[in-house]
């Protein structure tokens, strides 16, 4: 088993025991088991999965850090929502801003922040289905 902490920038989201950590890093998916060697990652905007119990409980996270030493590993996100947690006709309208964003393209326009924010937003809806 690892321990796991979860932090965001309001605080301690969660702690967990867990036989699993299923993320995805920049330089792509991982699976880290207990035992494993020290790691350091930064994490896309995707999905956590940790396995508890056998059982697979699904986060969508928006990015962030994760540290893994001595069967513990503090992951450090911006947000994170499980799949009771997801309001998903708040992530419909933002994917919908974010893809009106991108259409509209004018000088005004951040075209990396509307990508984010439909990453994000897919991201979220996703996890949902």
């Amino acid at each position: 088993m690892m321990k796991v902490k979860i932090i965001t920038p309001a605080g301690l989201y969660n702690e967990y025991e867990v036989d699993k950590i299923h993320c995805t890093t920049t330089s792509g998916e991982c699976s880290l088991l207990p035992n494993h060697m020290p790691f350091v990652a930064t994490l896309r905007i995707s999905h956590l999965i940790l396995t508890i119990k056998g059982k697979d409980e699904e986060f969508a996270i928006s990015g962030g850090l994760i540290q893994v030493l001595d069967n513990q590993a503090r992951i450090l996100i911006d947000t994170i929502e499980g799949r009771g947690e997801v309001d998903v006709d708040r992530a419909k309208k933002a994917r919908e801003r974010a893809q009106r964003r991108l259409a509209k393209l004018d000088a005004n326009t951040s075209i990396k922040r509307a990508e984010v924010a439909l990453e994000k937003a897919l991201n979220r809806i996703k996890l949902f289905k």
